[in-house]
């Protein structure tokens, strides 16, 4: 039994936002107001950029009905950030900031980069001799954690790519042309997971059915070969539905296609236009229509489109987190473990952040089928149990009714930080 510490807990949030990052703050935070070691359960706006801004509010304010609608809101309620901590001043300030407000428990919930800072200040922490429990909670929708079966977000956007692709397909079927080629373009960086996720919008015993290809960044991609394949649909079909990860590579292993604006603060490439490019690619070689739509934001916000398993695990982690920190650990990032029987279930566990940070999670060579543009038999009984269940999202006037934090500010304590 570990020593009880106590004082203030902190939670943040960072990176892109999920359907459902927000039900692990509801989580951390009803797990918070169990444990008396936890004085005062603050906010951290925009991430770590807020940290360092002392930019804190006070989630024990907020209405136990504002904390129960952040299961059905959509993006991050806290704010979110894609700023990478680089100076000592910087690491020096977090600290200032945890100290002059009594923080002890810290709990950021993000993908490999924000887990890579929750890393590093666990870590300075433990150095100068502060004491401080710092656990990560798992978010992305890319699902390409190490370490963890899958993410929380993952089970919410593929339900809704795999939705919106069979109903694009319907249309699709329905205009009777048989020279119609549609393009979908999904997030997902360098991993293929959520473009993988998009076959389960038709069964397995129906392989004529859309999507009919799939190209992912785990499979070098080549011209002659998409042109190739899209041709064999059209010899079978009145037309044919193509969903493409933005990450996809040439065998070089260079994006086929990059946003302009560059780099963000960890240096990933901007990435977005290859629908657009295998568009042209289509329009070019075969001289026939075709259409690219780039799902965006939409994927990764449409809470009325979620998984109920997938909301249900992020508010588990996010109450396992606080568990683990006032039993002892720190330096952790909660994960998920699937259960090894027929029926899914899933309990959580833990991973040194260590071993998190900054990792790549790759869709496994045997979940894709040898054509390299469709998945096997392994990938859809790993996937279908996320999608099971739908979140039940009040509606008033005809759209959806989301959470919006009171926000009440925690006074400053410390001088504005100066930025570089």
């Amino acid at each position: 039994m570990s020593e009880e510490l106590s004082g203030n807990c902190l939670i943040a949030q960072s990176g892109g936002p999920t359907s459902v990052i927000n039900s692990s703050l509801a989580g951390a935070i009803n797990e918070a107001l169990n444990h008396e070691c936890i004085e005062e359960i603050y906010g951290g706006l925009n991430g770590v950029h807020g940290i360092l801004n002392e930019q804190l509010i006070d989630l024990a304010a907020e209405s136990q009905q504002t904390i129960r609608a952040l299961r059905h809101t959509p993006g991050a309620a806290l704010g979110t950030c894609r700023f990478k901590l680089k100076r000592s001043e910087d690491f020096d300030r977090v600290l200032e900031v945890f100290e002059a407000h009594n923080i002890r428990y810290f709990f950021y919930a993000g993908g490999n980069d924000s887990q890579d800072t929750a890393d590093k200040i666990s870590k300075l922490a433990a150095e100068r001799g502060y004491a401080l429990r710092v656990i990560g909670i798992p978010k992305t929708i890319d699902n390409d954690l190490i370490t963890t079966d899958h993410t929380p977000g993952y089970g919410s956007v593929i339900k809704y790519v795999a939705s919106t692709v069979k109903e694009i397909a319907c249309d699709n079927a329905s205009m009777g042309r048989h020279d119609l080629v549609q393009i979908v373009e999904v997030m997902g960086r360098s991993a293929g997971w959520i473009a993988a996720g998009a076959a389960l919008a038709k069964r397995r015993d129906d392989p004529s059915a859309a999507p009919h290809l799939i190209y992912l960044p785990e499979v070098p991609f080549t011209p002659e070969k998409f042109i190739a394949d899209v041709q064999h649909v059209l010899q079978k079909e009145n037309y044919c539905v193509v969903v493409v990860g933005e990450g996809l590579v040439d065998p070089d292993g260079n994006f086929v296609s990059t946003d302009s604006s560059g780099s963000d603060a960890f240096g990933h490439s901007q990435l977005g236009g290859a629908g657009d490019y295998l568009r042209r690619l289509v329009e070019e070689s075969l001289q026939i229509k075709s259409r690219s739509v780039k799902l965006g934001m939409a994927q990764r916000a449409a809470v009325h489109c979620s998984s109920l398993t997938d909301n249900e695990e992020a508010f588990l982690a996010g109450q396992a987190a606080v568990q683990a920190a006032v039993a002892g650990e720190t330096d952790k990032m909660v994960t998920l473990v699937r259960g090894e029987g027929d029926n899914y279930t899933c309990e959580t566990s833990l991973a040194p952040l260590s071993e998190i940070a900054n990792g790549v999670k790759k869709l496994p060579e045997g979940w894709i089928n040898e054509d390299g543009v469709t998945m096997s038999y392994q990938f859809y009984k790993y996937a279908l149990p996320l999608i099971q269940g739908e979140v039940e999202v009040p509606f008033e006037n005809g759209v959806p009714i989301l959470a919006q934090l009171n926000c009440e500010k925690v006074q400053r304590q410390l001088a504005p930080h100066a930025f570089e």
